[in-house]
C-alpha cells in the first residue's frame, strides 16, 4: 500500500553547543580563549533560540514536542517546559549525550535504543523501543541472499565481507582491510569496500592488485541489498548503523570511531552480550589483526550463526510504532 508523500513545515531557530573535552580541567579551558569564546557565543544563541522557540510554540499549540537529541533541540526543550508542553525524547545511543541529559528532567516520556538497564534515566517513564530503522531490514534466506550476491557479481558459496567506515568512510578501517585481502583470499573470501568519497582514489590505488575486492566510495542506493548478500560486516558503531544490522541479523565485526565516546558505549553493550567482535582503531593497525579475526569467523559457522543470533535479539522492527505511541500517550489530549 503506497502513501501519499507528507508535507512537513519546518522552521529554524538559532542554536550552539557546547565543547566539552574528556582531558581538559577549568584552567585548560581558561588556556584556550577561542574554545572559551565559541562556547560564550553559542550560548547567547541558545538563549535566542529558546526565545524563538517560545514564540513558535505559542504559535502553533503543540500536544507534544518530540526532541531527538542533539543540540538543537536543547532550545525547543526549554520552551517546552517554559509553556507547560509535554516532552517526549529519544536517545539512540547507549551513552545520552548533553542535551537529552538535560531535557530528561522535564521529559514526560523517554525512549532508548538500548535496554533501559543501560541509562540512569527513571524507568517509570523509560522506554525500550529501539532505533527506528527502514522498515524492508529484516533477516534473509539463502536464496534472497544469494540473489543479492549475484548482482555485485560474487556466486553464492563464495564468502563475502561487506566494509563501511560510515557515512564519510574511514582510513583506519580501509587500510586494515585492505592489509588483510591476502589472508581472506587464502579462505576464498570477496570483500566488498565502501571507502568513502574522500579516501575513494587512495583506497583504489592500494587495492588495484587484488582480485578478491571491489571499493566504492559512496552507496546512496541499494544498501540494505548490499549488506543482506553479506555474510560477514564490518562497521562503525553508529546506533543507526548497529540497528540495521540486528534487523539483518548479520554477523558483525564492529570498529567504534576513536574520538566518539557513543560509539565506544555503543559498541561495549553488544560486546557484553556476546552480540559481536569489538575491535579498537588501534588494533586493527596491527597487521594481521583484522584479517585473522576475519579469517577465524568466516571459518566457524556456529560462532557465526552465535553471533548472528544474539544481535537480532537487539533488533526492534517496531521501533517506529512505538516511538509513535509514547509521543501519542503524553501528549496533551
Amino acid at each position: 500500500m503506497s502513501h501519499a508523500p507528507v508535507s512537513v513545515n519546518t522552521k529554524v531557530i538559532q542554536a550552539g553547543k557546547f565543547r566539552r573535552y574528556k582531558h581538559f580541567k577549568v584552567w585548560d579551558y581558561l588556556r584556550h580563549p577561542s574554545i572559551m569564546g565559541r562556547n560564550i557565543l553559542d550560548a547567547g544563541k541558545t538563549v535566542v533560540g529558546i526565545f524563538q522557540s517560545i514564540s513558535i510554540i505559542k504559535r502553533h499549540s503543540p500536544d507534544v514536542v518530540f526532541a531527538k537529541g542533539g543540540y538543537v533541540c536543547l532550545p525547543v526543550g526549554f520552551a517546552a517546559r517554559l509553556l507547560r508542553v509535554p516532552v517526549v525524547i529519544h536517545d539512540s545511543d547507549a551513552r545520552p549525550g548533553l542535551t537529552n541529559r538535560l531535557l530528561a528532567r522535564y521529559a514526560s516520556g523517554i525512549a532508548t535504543g538500548y535496554p533501559v538497564k543501560n541509562y540512569s534515566y527513571p524507568t517509570s517513564i523509560t522506554e525500550y523501543t529501539g532505533v527506528p530503522i527502514d522498515s524492508k531490514i529484516k533477516p534473509v534466506g539463502k536464496d534472497t541472499q544469494a540473489r543479492y550476491k549475484k548482482i555485485i557479481g560474487v556466486s553464492k558459496d563464495t564468502p563475502l565481507v561487506v566494509a563501511i567506515g560510515g557515512g564519510l568512510g574511514a582510513k583506519s578501517i580501509n587500510d586494515a582491510i585492505i592489509e588483510s585481502l591476502p589472508k581472506l583470499e587464502s579462505v576464498g573470501a570477496f570483500v566488498y569496500l565502501v571507502a568513502g568519497k574522500n579516501n575513494i582514489d587512495e583506497a583504489t590505488e592500494a587495492s588495484e592488485n587484488y582480485r578478491n575486492v571491489i571499493v566504492k566510495g559512496f552507496i546512496s542506493e541499494g544498501l540494505v541489498g548490499l549488506l543482506s548478500a553479506a555474510d560477514v560486516v564490518v562497521s562503525r558503531a553508529s546506533a543507526t548503523s548497529l540497528q540495521e544490522l540486528a534487523g539483518l541479523a548479520k554477523p558483525s565485526v564492529i570498529i567504534p570511531a576513536r574520538a566518539l565516546g557513543d560509539q565506544h558505549r555503543n559498541a561495549a553493550v553488544y560486546k557484553e552480550s556476546g552480540a559481536a567482535i569489538v575491535l579498537a582503531d588501534d588494533e586493527i593497525g596491527v597487521p594481521g589483526r583484522l584479517g585473522k579475526e576475519l579469517a577465524s569467523l568466516l571459518n566457524d559457522s556456529d560462532r557465526m550463526a552465535s553471533l548472528a543470533k544474539k544481535l537480532n535479539s537487539f533488533a526492534r522492527p517496531d521501533a517506529a510504532k512505538l516511538v509513535a505511541k509514547m509521543i501519542i500517550k503524553y501528549a496533551k489530549s
